[in-house]
């Protein structure tokens, strides 16, 4: 008898019509987007439908949600999402060798800082001059009052595991020059979060 693996998460079907209109505006007409930490998959889903033009590369670390991203591939029919890869984002190596556009959303606060440089590091190995880096989640900002809701999810996350929290978008900025990207632009989105977008340098 089969199962059916789908998972759903009522954050990723409020937040991906917001996430989508930015992806819209900043990415390639063409090529690869490789999804790091694509969860349930609801959202690359979502996002493939509305941005055929590209192939969708989902990942996760989890065989949970794997298994729920590869199902709901199956239900909905999406000809252009690829099988999704085990890729933890702080590893020595990813299984892939390229790609045109790298998206992670709510990603960088639930995991250890390690695996945000693991990304900045791989994507810009991965990507060509100009591609972009898409970042979706609540940051910290200097000048900026952090919303009372975002300062509680920050304490929450801190006291799930000490190595999450929400991110200062400064530090952030600071890892990806490093790593080889240049300017980053930002946009503001629902319910007190971003979507920043980094460019590789050429």
């Amino acid at each position: 008898m089969s199962t059916d693996a789908r998972r759903t998460s009522p954050s990723a079907l409020r937040n991906r019509a917001p996430i989508l209109e930015v992806l819209t505006a900043v990415m390639p007409p063409t090529g690869t987007v490789v999804e790091i930490a694509s969860g349930t998959g609801e959202h690359v889903i979502h996002f493939a439908a509305g941005l055929a033009g590209l192939t969708w590369q989902p990942s996760d670390p989890s065989p949970e949600a794997r298994a729920s991203i590869a199902d709901w591939i199956v239900a909905e029919g999406t000809p252009n999402i690829l099988a999704p890869l085990d890729i933890d984002a702080a590893a020595e190596s990813w299984p892939i060798d390229r790609a045109d556009a790298i998206v992670a959303v709510n990603m960088i606060h639930i995991s250890p800082w390690a695996a945000t440089l693991g990304l900045l590091r791989h994507a810009a190995e991965l990507l060509p001059a100009g591609a972009p880096l898409v970042l979706y989640g609540p940051f910290i900002r200097d000048g900026v009052e952090t919303a009372p809701s975002n300062i509680a999810f920050d304490a929450d996350l801190r006291a799930r595991n000490p190595e999450w929290g929400l991110r200062d978008l400064a530090e952030v900025e600071r890892a990806a020059l490093a790593a080889g990207f240049r300017h980053m632009v930002f946009f503001a989105m629902p319910a007190n979060n971003l979507s920043v977008v980094f460019r590789r340098s050429a």
